[in-house]
């Protein structure tokens, strides 16, 4: 058991991001990586955020999959405090191979602030990129029951990650995310999933809510499309985080190749920008 008590924000933020998990209806969580990205989503009226790790690794000028648990659960907590929003983090494979650490980094994840997060199967070791099914299912159950001893809801994902590492398995893809149902997690996603038919698979394969990612190369649905397949949840990792930098890296070669500055035309405007701002402080 854990000695964590939860303020009555957290508990309220809480409850209110598991009920849109019971809509009829996908809701979309999109992915900031620091507090003003966080607080620009808040403001155009989303639901809730969960944190792309590889965004807010970028951030800090690293690769994504390089930030320790201390790192990761800094960033969580400052983007948790920036906005009324319920956030949900991106806590990898828990910071640790064994079912424990799993259950720790959720207790942690909790004391930062978050109200949700995600424990994936993905080892971070290349030669050996997924955990056997046995163990994966052990870290998950071991989330789980760290998770429910919180006083507060904590909506606790588990990640099937084989699409992300080279293994687009569908058939070990669904038994994952079952085994995971069975452990008890509260959402389910397979990050990758390509096509619309290996989509329905999952969704006819499951009895729990289902988080799909957009933004990647390849399948293009849109959030009406998903929510009638019977998605509840529909994210786009770093997308954001990336559209960003892409915009970045295109006026800085701009500059540097042309010595033109055209990009500026596009730019969101200083006036924007601090109308924004101003509202949320």
């Amino acid at each position: 058991m854990t000695n964590f008590a939860a303020d009555p924000d957290q508990a309220e933020k809480g409850r209110l991001f598991r009920a849109l998990h019971d809509r009829k209806q996908a809701f979309l969580i999109p992915n900031p990586w620091d507090t003003g990205t966080a607080r620009l989503l808040a403001h155009l009226g989303f639901d809730a955020l969960a944190i792309t790790s590889a965004g807010y690794a970028f951030s800090l000028g690293k690769p994504d999959a390089s930030l320790n648990r201390e790192q990761t659960l800094i960033g969580a907590a400052a983007i948790a405090s920036a906005t009324p929003l319920p956030v949900s983090a991106d806590l990898e494979n828990g910071f640790g191979d064994t079912p424990e650490e799993a259950a720790i980094t959720i207790r942690l994840a909790a004391d930062a602030g978050v109200v949700g997060g995600s424990i994936e199967d993905a080892t971070g070791r290349d030669d050996d990129p997924i955990y056997a099914l046995e163990l994966s299912a052990e870290r998950v159950r071991a989330a789980v029951e760290a998770a429910r001893a919180l006083p507060f809801p904590f909506t606790l994902t588990a990640r099937a990650e084989n699409y992300l590492h080279g293994r687009p398995d569908l058939a070990d893809t669904i038994k994952r995310l079952q085994a995971y149902q069975e452990a008890g997690a509260d959402v389910l996603y397979a990050p990758g999933l390509a096509t619309r038919d290996e989509i329905i698979a999952v969704l006819s394969s499951v009895d729990r809510p289902v988080n799909v990612l957009m933004g990647l190369q390849g399948v293009q649905l849109s959030l009406t499309e998903l929510s009638a397949m019977g998605v509840k949840r529909v994210s786009v990792g770093g997308a954001l985080s990336r559209a960003a930098l892409g915009a970045f890296l295109r006026a800085a070669r701009e500059m540097h190749d042309a010595g033109t500055f055209t990009f500026a035309q596009d730019a969101a405007s200083s006036r924007e920008l601090n109308d924004f701002f101003r509202t949320m402080n």
